[in-house]
């Protein structure tokens, strides 16, 4: 059996973003990514790969 890749949690991303979109509320400022989802699933689903921009943000564990 293989396990299976998660990608990291964006909300403790420092490039993530909201946006005033409510059709793509959620954003990546590295990739440019607008969307519904969490920009690392986009990133996971479209590469197979592990987000390679995700920075923790400072103060988070």
């Amino acid at each position: 059996m293989v396990a299976r890749e998660r990608a990291p949690d964006c909300l403790k991303c420092l490039h993530f973003r909201v946006t005033w979109d409510p059709s793509f509320p959620r954003s990546c400022e590295v990739f440019g990514i607008k969307s519904r989802r969490l920009p690392s699933i986009e990133v996971l689903g479209a590469t197979g790969r592990q987000c390679p921009a995700f920075e923790l943000k400072p103060g988070i564990h």
